[in-house]
This record gives structure tokens, sequence and C-alpha cells, in this order.
């Protein structure tokens, strides 16, 4: 049997739609669903509740402060990211002896496993033993050890780990595009007279905006439903509610409280935000980055 072109064509892409409907589209639909029912999130037991999840997440201070938590972290993270991933990358895109391992040093953070990571700062941030505090200390800074997993500063503490394992991802792509700028555009910028910081300004910013447009868009997505990084940190410490960001409550609800309806009216609320974020996002930059 010979078939039509466009047949043939429906055929060929029969399988990936099917891939990406059973992995993408039915948990999605799944969970909106799953967020009008009163269900728990083990037994088959169900009642329909309409928009109660949705009513009672409004009057729940706990939600409200993890949405405040979440947006303190993303925003702080991604801020702290993009600066220091651009100053990493302009000095590692220039020639100095032993570049490449730098390259290779930078990288590190982002290449081990995040459980990795937390235990390591957990053990240097001990306000007892810890490296950080005695540096500070014998430096002079503090006159007593600080409580970086207190709730006083246990939100800085998971800024300031997020920032050094994520920031090698800006560095990159913000590499990858300072080498394809010609350098004749350099060149012109010196025979005008502008200073490096003119350079900077007039030629290699604009140059990296199409590629910070989507390092920031991404960024944000992955920091706003970061879940392991937040979860680790949070455990043993005491201060667990103070970083209690939108993902890790709706985790909470769901497998904690066994609020599966209630978990999934939280993760479609989340889901809500970011698209709204994302679409006024590329409202706001799209045309202007010309992508």
């Amino acid at each position: 049997m010979r078939l039509s072109p466009q047949k043939a064509g429906i055929a060929l892409i029969s399988p990936s739609l099917m891939v990406i409907g059973s992995l993408l589209v039915y948990p999605v639909i799944y969970g909106i669903w799953l967020s009008f029912f009163k269900k728990h999130s083990f037994f088959p037991e169900q009642r329909f509740v309409g928009l109660g999840n949705y009513i009672y997440l409004l009057t729940d201070p706990e939600f409200w402060t993890s949405i405040w938590y979440g947006t303190v972290y993303s925003v702080s993270t991604i801020v702290l990211q993009i600066l220091v991933g651009i100053a990493a990358a302009l000095v590692l895109n220039e020639a100095f002896r032993g570049r490449n391992f730098v390259r290779g040093v930078v990288l590190f953070p982002y290449m081990i496993p995040t459980v990795v990571a937390i235990i390591l700062w957990k053990w240097l941030l001990n306000s007892q033993f810890g490296l950080v505090n005695y540096l500070l200390l014998l430096l002079g800074i503090i006159d007593a050890p600080i409580s970086w997993m207190g709730k006083d500063h246990i939100m800085t503490s998971l800024i300031l780990i997020s920032v050094w394992e994520f920031f090698p991802f800006v560095v990159l792509s913000v590499l990858a595009r300072l080498q394809t700028i010609p350098p004749v555009l350099y060149e012109a910028a010196k025979v005008d007279g502008a200073s490096a910081w003119g350079r900077f300004i007039h030629v290699t910013l604009p140059q990296l905006r199409s590629v910070l447009f989507v390092v920031i868009l991404l960024r944000s997505i992955w920091m706003f439903t970061k879940f392991d990084t937040v979860w680790l940190m949070a455990q043993g410490g005491g201060a667990e509610k103070y970083i209690r960001t939108l993902p890790v409550y709706a985790y909470m609800r769901t497998f904690m409280y066994y609020q599966a309806g209630l978990g999934s009216a939280i993760a479609v609320v989340m889901f809500a935000i970011l698209v709204i974020a994302t679409a006024v996002y590329f409202r706001m930059f799209r045309r202007e980055e010309g992508i």
C-alpha cells in the first residue's frame, strides 16, 4: 500500500507525539484534574471539591510565605549568577598562562552532584568547627561564630551555595558567545577612543543580549522550581521553614501531609506563575532581542 506524503508524515511523527503526550501532556492534565479533588496520596478514595483547594490556598499563610521565599531565592540567585558568570567569562576569555586549567576549575561546581555539594558546604559552614567561621574569626571580621544554618542566615547560605553551584552554566554560555564576537568591533571602538568600560557597554554587552535572554529565561525557570538543593539544605538544621519555597511546600503537602489534591493545586499555581512570567518576559524582550 502506498501512502500519500501527508499520511506518511503523520505516521512518522506519531511515535514522537505519543511519547510527548505520555510524558508531558498527560502528567500536566492529570495534575490539574487532581487539584479539584480531596485525595489521600496513597489511598484510592477521593472526593470532588471543585475550587476548594485553591480557595484554601488563598487563606493559607504557609503558601504565601513559600511564594515569598521562592521569589527571594530565585531572583537573588539569578542576579548573582548573571553578574558572577559574566565577570568570570570575561576573565576566562582573556589569554593568560594556565587558562585552560582555570576554565576546568570554574566548571567544577556544576559537575559535582548536588548532594555532595550540600554536604560539603554544611561542613564548611558549621557553626562549631566550620572553616568559614574559623577564617572569619582569624581575620577579625567577626567576634563570635555565625550560625549559618540558623533562621537568620540560612537563606543567605542557600543563595550563596546555589550561586556557587550554578554560575558555571552562565560562564559556559557567555564564554561561547564572547569567542564569536569579531575582533574588528573592538579595534574600531579603540580607534574611536573607547575605554575598556566603554567597549564592554557598547560592544560586548549588545553582543551578549541574545545569549543573556535565553540564559535568564532558563535559569529563572530552573531556580523557581529548584527542589533538591533547597530540600537538602533544610534537613537537620531546624530552620527549614525559613527556606520553604513553593516546590518544597508542594512536596510536603503531597508526601508528608498526604494531601495529593492540595499538593497538585500548589503545583498548578506554580506552573501558572511560570507561564505568566514567561509570557511577560517574552513580550517585553523578545522583539528587542530579535529572537
